[in-house]
């Protein structure tokens, strides 16, 4: 004969205690050493800020950094090859491959045999592709906005000179 099932009882909820205030103690200087003369690691630590903030504010509209690149190069240049924008933006051909995939599953991008090479295909935005790249660059310009506010607006200039030189 099977065992009877009571009927189950509703959780109990415990009141929620106030936890005590966290005091702050002074944390212990840790010298960097060497690092303060490595152009590298600062470099590296303002792109982590700089990536962070920039796939926070365009998380909405679901475009990476990378993606976000891809969009400005194609929509500044409609029509060109992918090895021209993978050549343009340092990125392998095999990942520009799939994220241009990504791109137009999503129906932003569109490859078009070339008329010039039967064998190349001209890369251009659709129109889907035109109005969220649109949305993309005023959330890019907010977050460079506050890239200079943090900067300064002289260094954010001259630090973006330099660096165009490579």
């Amino acid at each position: 004969m099977p065992a009877r099932r009571r009927p189950s009882k509703p959780a109990r909820t415990l009141p929620l205690r106030k936890s005590p205030p966290l005091r702050r103690t002074s944390a212990p200087v840790i010298e960097l050493g060497d690092l303060n003369e490595r152009l590298g690691y600062f470099v590296r630590r303002v792109q982590i800020w700089i990536f962070q903030d920039f796939i926070r504010r365009l998380a909405h509209i679901d475009i990476s950094p990378a993606q976000f690149s891809v969009l400005v190069v194609i929509g500044a240049n409609p029509g060109l090859s992918q090895s021209e924008i993978a050549g343009t933006l340092g990125i392998e051909r095999a990942r520009l491959v799939r994220l241009l995939h990504g791109l137009e599953r999503r129906a932003l991008t569109q490859r078009l045999p070339s008329s010039a090479d039967r064998r190349r295909h001209a890369v251009q935005l659709t129109r889907d592709g035109q109005k969220l790249l649109a949305r993309a660059r005023a959330l890019a310009a907010q977050h460079e906005a506050a890239l200079k506010e943090k900067l300064g607006g002289e260094r954010h200039k001259a630090l973006l000179e330099a660096l165009r030189e490579f």
